[in-house]
Order: C-alpha cells, then sequence, then structure tokens
C-alpha cells in the first residue's frame, strides 16, 4: 500500500510540473479543475477566466478601444459585430477572416458577402497593438474579435454576456467557405434554417442573432432585388410598406447606387434594442433575410419575431445566450493553432 500510494504521488507531482510547464508556454492555460473548463472530453476549453493571470486587463484595453471608436463613428459597432459572425460562419471562431491575401493565403476578406463590405479591421488592429505592448503574444485575435462584439453590444445598450475565452488563430483562410457558409441577404427562411444548422445552431438562434441587425448598415446591392425585381417578375416585394418601400427606392435607384446605405433599423440604427422585430412585424425590415423570419411561414420563427418585438428582455437574454453559442462554433484551443502577432498574417 505504500509503495501505491508513493507510486501516486509521483504520477501526480509530474502531472502537476507538466501543467506547470504548460502555463507558462501558454499563457491563460488552465487544467480546469473547479469547473473552469479546460480540458472536455479530451479537448482544451474555453472558460472566461483565462486571462485572469495573464492578461488582467484585457477586457480594459478592448473597451477603451471600442468606446473612442463608436463615439467616432456609431456604425462601427454593428461592423464588429458582423466581424466576429463572419469568422466563426467559416471554419469556426479562428480569426481566418483577419488574415490578408499572401503566398499561402487567399483571402477571406475577398469572398462575394466580404467585399467591399467588411470593416472594422483598423479598429482591431490597434486593441491588438495595445494587448502586444501590455501582455506580449498572450491574447488571441480569434478572443480579440469575440471581446469586440461583446463590447460593441454593450456599448449600443444591448445585454452583456459572460464570454469564455481561450480561442487560438488558424494557420489558414478559406475564400471558398467565405462563399459558401454566410447566408446572403435574399435568403428564403429554408436557406436560412439550413445555413444557420450546419454550424449547429437552430431557429431560436437564428432569430435571436438576426436581431443584430438592430444596429448597423445595408448597401443598396443587398436589398435591390426587392425594390425592383423580387421573383423574376420586375415588381417588387409585396411584403414590404409601401411607404417604406418608397422611401428605400429614392436611396437606391433601379440601376447605380451599389454601395448607397440605408440602416437596417431605421427608427434607431445606433441603439442595440428590439425595434427590429417591431419593424419586421410592419413590413419594415430591409433585408429579405430579415422579412422572411416573420413572413417565411415558418411556425417557430414566426413565434420568436413576435415574443422579441413584445419583449426586449427577452431578446435580449436570448441574444446573449446565442452569442456564447455562436463564438464556441469549432474554436482551435490547446496546442492548434497559435497566437497571431499580427492579426493580418500568420506568425
Amino acid at each position: 500500500m505504500a509503495v501505491l500510494r508513493a507510486s501516486l504521488a509521483l504520477v501526480l507531482l509530474t502531472f502537476l510540473s507538466y501543467s506547470t510547464v504548460l502555463s507558462l508556454a501558454y499563457p491563460g492555460f488552465n487544467f480546469g479543475w473547479g469547473g473552469h473548463g479546460g480540458i472536455s472530453g479530451g479537448h482544451f476549453g474555453l472558460f472566461p477566466e483565462f486571462y485572469q493571470s495573464s492578461c488582467p486587463q484585457v477586457d480594459d484595453i478592448v473597451i477603451s478601444v471600442l468606446e473612442k471608436a463608436i463615439a467616432k463613428e456609431p456604425r462601427m459597432a454593428a461592423s464588429l459585430l458582423r466581424l466576429h459572425f463572419h469568422d466563426c460562419f467559416v471554419q469556426g471562431c479562428d480569426a481566418s477572416v483577419l488574415l490578408d491575401d499572401s503566398a499561402g493565403i487567399a483571402s477571406e476578406k475577398n469572398s462575394g458577402p466580404n467585399k467591399n463590405s467588411l470593416r472594422g479591421f483598423e479598429v482591431i488592429d490597434e486593441i491588438k497593438a495595445k494587448l502586444e505592448a501590455a501582455c506580449p503574444h498572450t491574447v488571441s485575435c480569434a478572443d480579440i474579435l469575440a471581446l469586440a462584439a461583446r463590447g460593441s453590444t454593450v456599448l449600443s445598450g444591448g445585454p452583456n454576456w459572460v464570454l469564455p475565452l481561450g480561442r487560438r488563430d488558424s494557420r489558414s483562410a478559406s475564400l471558398s467557405g467565405s462563399n459558401t457558409n454566410i447566408p446572403p441577404p435574399n435568403s428564403t427562411i429554408q436557406n436560412l434554417v439550413t445555413f444557420f444548422k450546419r454550424q449547429g445552431l437552430n431557429e431560436v438562434d437564428l432569430v435571436a442573432l438576426s436581431g443584430g441587425h438592430t444596429i448597423g448598415v445595408a448597401r443598396c446591392t443587398t436589398f435591390k432585388q426587392r425594390l425592383y425585381n423580387q421573383n423574376g417578375n420586375n415588381q417588387p416585394d409585396s411584403s414590404l410598406d409601401r411607404t417604406y418601400y418608397y422611401g428605400l427606392k429614392s436611396v437606391c435607384p433601379r440601376s447605380g447606387g451599389d454601395n448607397n446605405i440605408s440602416p437596417l433599423d431605421f427608427a434607431s440604427p445606433a441603439r442595440f434594442d428590439n425595434t427590429y422585430f417591431r419593424l419586421i412585424l410592419r413590413g419594415k425590415g430591409l433585408l429579405t433575410s430579415d422579412e422572411v423570419l416573420w413572413t417565411g411561414n415558418h411556425r417557430k420563427t414566426v413565434e420568436l419575431v413576435k415574443s422579441y418585438a413584445e419583449n426586449e428582455s427577452l431578446f435580449f437574454d436570448q441574444f446573449a445566450k446565442s452569442m456564447v453559442k455562436m463564438g464556441n462554433i469549432s474554436p482551435l484551443t490547446g496546442f492548434n493553432g497559435e497566437v497571431r502577432k499580427n492579426c493580418r498574417r500568420v506568425n
């Protein structure tokens, strides 16, 4: 028995020594004892305290940059929220969307959904530079995207949430994945449900996350079809409120003006609230993919739109839950990937 106890003690000592080495080599690494996540089912997990020791000021640094950027341009909050979404839907939440073209990288920035549309990269660069100065080679670009999305929501008046951290950055991008995995603005309700289910997200997540359109704008090219040729008959979308329709036509002509912009929620475009859903009920959703949540004859999404339009707290609560769920799509953790020094290129 004494020999067995000695052997177990030696194993434990070896394990603890190994975990100490890991903690030094990978700042923020934690085996998750006490319910912090760490390793689950043989995988390194995400947990909110990941940078508690290695970079305790991470939240303050992110928020300080966001406050200035959003004060200068309120639209930036929506842009950063969209960056996280477009990242996670393509090979997981791994900051692949931030990589520029290089010898071995075909940048996702050049995909159909992203080209001349995705923005906020300079804000991410500024956050990364400040974090590298404070905590060198510690905070990943993938986590910066998640933190920026949460901070942008909060600073716009939306909900806060406990954010699991510990994502690492990819060494690759997927231009083809970016072209095929991001739902287009003219999606039918069936298409939307399919796109989200591919990512492990359900109808509740679809409607709640679509509510992120309560802030931000869209380009004329994304809703022009609704105004002039929705069903291939040279007629507008019949679900559009007529007054709203005429207002949109003044912004988005039949020919040209593709980059003209219109707010996704014209009633409170810079405030995160539930007005988006109340507008959809009145035929004033900007994109086809917005309005079909209500008009697409999908019982679950119809019920959710109505519920969120009536109860902002319910929407906020589910949006927070769905953001955490989306942020957990196929993250690189543990020894996978890397922590980039510059978010635009691999180390």
